[in-house]
């Protein structure tokens, strides 16, 4: 693994953050001062920063509810509140894809980033159930059109699973993430989202968990989280 990198696993700092440790020369490898991030480096290798040993933190998976106007970013000083900032980890959490500021839900943090792509690239497939308010009522014909999948401005999307919860409400799911794709799928096929709440990301559902409020998963969870998440 990258030197860069490898600090970022083990919670020492962002990845360019580390770069600038290790071109500041405050990273040695096996006692001896290193200044090129793409040195490899696993465990064993005896990385310090500052002189003080650093090895990868343990693994947290955590699942949150996210309320409206928070952001899904890693901690931004002087801006929004962001995700991470309901999590009570002493990890360095980052979020497992996007929900938009004005959208709620569930979302997982974690700082195991293997997981997280896992989750989170197409080819794996991981299912997401959003249920969305509508400015106007469904039609069949707009469901049927989700369902076959929609043309976007960034090409066509997988076909989605949707069903009406009621004349307005409606649940989508999607094996795919975009940006912003659920509000621009039913923008395409002629109606409009005034809300929207994730919840279900492949194996977790949101279930009670009160809104702003963040529960680490278990043993059992995360390991059903890599089963989904097998190619």
């Amino acid at each position: 693994m990258r030197l860069a990198k490898y600090l970022a696993h083990c919670g020492v700092a962002s990845r360019r953050r580390a770069e600038e440790l290790i071109a500041a020369g405050r990273v040695t490898v096996a006692g001896e001062r290193v200044t090129d991030p793409a040195r490899d480096v696993d465990e064993s290798s005896g990385v310090s920063v500052n002189g003080r040993p650093v090895r990868p933190e343990p693994r947290e998976v955590w699942m949150l509810n996210k309320p409206a106007g928070v952001v899904s970013t890693a901690r931004e000083p002087g801006r929004r509140q962001a995700v991470v900032d309901l999590v009570d980890s002493p990890r360095r959490l980052y979020p497992v894809g996007r929900l938009d500021a004005d959208s709620t839900g569930l979302i997982l943090l974690t700082n195991d980033g293997k997981l997280a792509n896992r989750l989170t690239h197409p080819r794996y497939g991981i299912e997401r159930t959003y249920r969305l308010r509508l400015r106007r009522p469904v039609t069949e014909s707009q469901l049927r059109r989700l369902r076959r999948g929609v043309e976007l401005d960034d090409g066509p999307t997988r076909p989605a699973k949707a069903r009406r919860i009621s004349a307005r409400v409606v649940e989508i799911t999607l094996a795919e993430g975009r940006n912003r794709q659920v509000r621009r799928m039913v923008e395409a096929v002629g109606n409009e989202v005034a809300g929207l709440k994730r919840i279900r990301f492949g194996p977790m559902t949101l279930g009670t968990l009160p809104e702003g409020n963040a529960r680490k998963l278990r043993p059992p969870e995360v390991t059903r989280l890599w089963k989904d998440a097998r190619p």
